[in-house]
C-alpha cells in the first residue's frame, strides 16, 4: 500500500485509475460517445440541474478537506466592502463625487483591516498557523486588506471566491492552496462560520450586510456558538443599520444588541478577542 494514501487498502482499483484506463482505450464512434464517459470526468453531465445537490455536496467537501488536510481548525473571518480603496488609491467604484468622497474617506478601514489582520496573524503564527487563520472573500477592498495582512508577517491566508457576473479574480495576496472558488452563495457562507472564532465586519453594502446579518441570525437562534462579532466604524454602522431602534420596537430582543462589540481600530478589536479567549 501506498504510505501516503490515507484510504486504506482496497483489492478494487481506485477512481484515478479507472480514470487513466478510460482515456487509453482506442478511439472509436463508441467511446467518442458523451454516454462512454465516466461520470464525474463528463463536464456536461455533472452541470445538469439534476445534479444540483451534487455540486452543492461537492462545494461543502472540496474546501473542508483541504484545510482539514492543512491542520487549519480555527479562522478569523474579515467581512467588508469590494470597493473600499486603499489610502491614496482610485475610487474605482465611485459614480458620482458624493460617493467619491466617502469612499476615499472610508479608506482608512483598509489599513485596519490591513493591521488586523496582522495582529490576528501573529497569534496564529503560535499554534503553527491552525488557529486563528485570516479569512476573506477573496476579492479586492477590504478582502484584499486582510489577505494582505497576513501576507506581510508570512501567514497563510484563505480566499473564498465566488463566480459573479462580472470578474473577479482573487487578489494576490491569497495562499494559492488555499485559494476556493464557489458558485453557490449558501455553501460559500457556510465555509465562512464554520470555523469562526471571530467575525470582523467593515463597512460594505449588500453582501457584506447579508454576512453580517447571517452570522447574527446563527448566533441569535443559538445555531451557532457566541464568538466576537466586530463592527468596525461606528458612525458608518450606526447609521446604515439602527439596532437599537429594532429593540425599542419590539423585534429584536433586548440584550440581542450585546451580540455585537463596535470598534474603530485593530487594536481595540484584537483586545476583545485576547479578552474572549483569555489569550495572553
Amino acid at each position: 500500500m501506498n504510505p501516503e494514501d490515507k484510504t486504506g487498502w482496497t483489492p478494487l482499483p481506485h477512481s484515478d485509475e479507472d480514470l487513466g484506463r478510460a482515456k487509453a482505450v482506442p478511439d472509436t464512434p463508441q467511446t467518442r460517445a458523451p454516454a462512454y464517459r465516466l461520470a464525474w470526468d463528463d463536464e456536461d453531465f455533472m452541470t445538469r440541474r439534476e445534479l444540483r445537490p451534487v455540486r452543492l455536496q461537492l462545494e461543502l467537501l472540496k474546501p473542508d478537506m483541504l484545510l482539514s488536510e492543512r491542520g487549519i481548525r480555527s479562522t478569523v473571518v474579515l467581512f467588508g466592502g469590494a470597493r473600499i480603496p486603499e489610502p491614496g488609491g482610485d475610487a474605482w467604484a465611485a459614480k458620482n463625487e458624493t460617493q467619491k468622497k466617502n469612499l476615499l474617506a472610508n479608506a482608512k478601514y483598509y489599513d485596519e483591516a490591513r493591521r488586523f489582520a496582522r495582529l490576528c496573524s501573529e497569534e496564529s503564527a503560535k499554534t503553527y498557523y491552525r488557529e486563528f487563520v485570516v479569512v476573506t472573500g477573496g476579492g479586492p477592498g477590504v478582502m484584499e486588506a486582510g489577505n494582505r495582512g497576513a501576507n506581510d508577517v508570512g501567514a497563510p491566508t484563505i480566499g473564498l471566491n465566488i463566480v459573479l457576473p462580472h470578474e473577479q479574480a482573487p487578489n494576490e495576496y491569497v495562499t494559492p492552496e488555499l485559494c476556493f472558488n464557489f458558485h453557490y452563495f449558501a455553501i460559500r457562507k457556510m465555509h465562512f462560520v464554520m470555523r469562526a472564532k471571530a467575525v470582523a465586519i467593515f463597512p460594505g453594502g449588500f453582501g457584506t450586510m447579508d454576512e453580517m446579518f447571517e452570522t447574527l441570525t446563527l448566533i441569535q437562534t443559538g445555531r451557532m456558538e457566541r464568538v466576537p462579532v466586530l463592527l468596525f466604524g461606528k458612525e458608518f454602522w450606526s447609521k446604515a443599520v439602527n439596532i437599537d431602534y429594532l429593540v425599542e420596537q419590539g423585534t429584536v430582543s433586548p440584550g440581542d444588541e450585546n451580540i455585537i462589540d463596535f470598534v474603530d481600530t485593530a487594536e481595540e478589536a484584537w483586545k476583545i478577542i485576547q479578552d474572549f479567549y483569555n489569550l495572553a
